[in-house]
């Protein structure tokens, strides 16, 4: 599914700010809020989210479209800010067009996976306390796609088209990495255990409009084994508990 999914990296799709000073400092006073009740937050670059495109390789209804994310820059301490401010609707404008409707939001882009065992099981977590977004929820494991891992620690002015597109290559190479690194380090189970992550779409929360990349995956372990490997898990500590649920209970 890789070669069915793109990227457009660039500042276009950066976060505008909203037209309201008052808004706008209210970023900081959140984030300054958050972080000294949670000495584990820490800021650091993410891919925001400005929406996608589709495209018809050769207009045939059989075919699976082309799927094109356009991503800019943004930041962890911008989402705590925006989209996990109480006051998040207020950064939202009325339209029809989501990527409009979300302009003066962070919108970092996070990634899920519905991960699938040899006996028919679905991976949930659930979160620790500490973690800065739905602390205590039920999630399917991910975090982000991170754009240091492909050497972007900002948008840098390149008139180079064909570095353009080596880059673009790179950061949609990444949606796919992010997604099995999140796995690993979040479940424990080796990379070798895991099939080629499949897209599967976009989802954008009713609440705080937080969007994310999901994928699907099977792993070859049976759920028994699953515990296991989950008490060995590099990051374990943002989750308390690993359950495996029946197939039947997303039917």
């Amino acid at each position: 599914m890789l070669k069915k999914v793109s990227v457009d990296f660039s500042k276009s799709h950066d976060r505008i700010p909203r037209q309201d000073p008052g808004l706008e400092d209210s970023i900081s006073q959140v984030w300054e809020q958050r972080s000294q009740g949670n000495s584990s937050l820490f800021n650091g670059q993410k891919f925001r989210y400005g929406g996608y495109c589709l495209d018809d390789d050769d207009g045939s209804t059989n075919e699976v479209p082309h799927v094109c994310l356009r991503l800019g820059l943004t930041d962890y301490r911008t989402f705590v800010g925006t989209n996990l401010s109480s006051l998040w609707e207020k950064f939202l404008v009325t339209s029809e067009d989501d990527s409009v409707r979300c302009r003066h939001t962070s919108s970092p882009l996070g990634n899920g996976a519905v991960i699938e065992t040899s006996d028919k099981k679905i991976i949930v977590l659930r979160r620790s306390n500490n973690v800065g977004e739905f602390p205590g929820h039920y999630v399917f494991p991910g975090g982000h796609p991170e754009p240091t891992a492909v050497g972007i620690d900002y948008h840098q002015l390149e008139n180079n088209v064909q570095t353009g597109e080596v880059l673009n290559k790179k950061v949609t190479q990444e949606m796919f990495d992010s997604i099995i690194c999140e796995v690993v380090e979040e479940t424990g189970i080796p990379a070798s255990s895991l099939s080629s992550p499949l897209f599967i779409g976009i989802s954008r929360r009713e609440l705080n409009v937080r969007p994310a990349m999901f994928f699907y995956l099977k792993c070859s372990h049976h759920s028994d084994d699953i515990q296991r490997l989950y008490s060995s898990a590099e990051d374990g500590f943002e989750s308390t508990q690993l359950h495996t649920v029946s197939l039947m209970c997303f039917k």
